[in-house]
């Protein structure tokens, strides 16, 4: 088992000038909450069943100012419309509609030797896929969390659960992979977003 961060807890991935560390595996997970009334999600919004709920993670990659590296989604983005970043450093393993099933549910990896000079930070982040025209939010998923996963030789580095109350909220600035000093490091983060349909919406925070 690797380290269980706090809210907030930073941790260095490399050291000594980067050695060690060059494949990380970013997986993030959530489940449907179960509801009192009986089953998932039955008869919140008059009767039957609503949709399950789709949430997306992505990559957003940020320069030494904090900002996105570039105007174009496809320079600046990694998700499911944008699977693989041009450089190759950073790729989605793709879109998970449901959450169902046990651990990871979305997946991206980084080669941290790879990641262009230009990109200091990476920003992971989720939403729930129309949100607010499903009647969706966060306060509707549990056991949500990050996890680094060193994938030279598949031993998870860190986790962080996520268990604050995210009722009404729709998007979560999860946790960021940055530079410092020629080392990575992990922040856990963990900041809910109210509005966040959609993932620009995520992105006009770095812009």
């Amino acid at each position: 088992m690797g380290i269980s961060l706090q809210k907030g807890q930073k941790i260095d991935l490399t050291k000594g000038g980067g050695g060690g560390l060059r494949q990380v595996m970013v997986g993030l997970g959530w489940d449907e909450a179960q509801q009192s009334g009986g089953g998932f999600l039955k008869g919140l919004f008059g009767g039957g069943q609503t949709q399950a709920i789709d949430c997306d993670a992505s990559a957003i990659l940020c320069g030494a100012n904090g900002r996105v590296i570039s105007n174009d989604a496809r320079e600046c983005c990694v998700y499911y419309g944008n699977l693989r970043h041009p450089s190759g450093a950073i790729i989605h393993q793709g879109d998970n509609l449901t959450g169902e099933g046990d651990g990871d549910d979305e997946q991206i990896m980084v080669n941290l030797n790879a990641v262009p000079a230009n990109i200091d930070k990476i920003v992971f982040v989720v939403n729930i896929y129309e949100a607010r025209a499903r009647h969706q939010h966060f306060g509707m998923i549990r056991n949500a969390f990050i996890r680094l996963v060193n994938m030279d030789n598949n031993t998870e580095i860190c986790r962080y659960n996520l268990s604050d109350n995210y009722n009404n909220m729709t998007g979560l600035v999860v946790g960021e992979i940055y530079r410092k000093n020629g080392e990575w490091k992990f922040n856990a983060i963990g900041q809910p977003v109210q509005e966040a349909s959609r993932l620009e919406s995520l992105l006009r925070l770095y812009i």
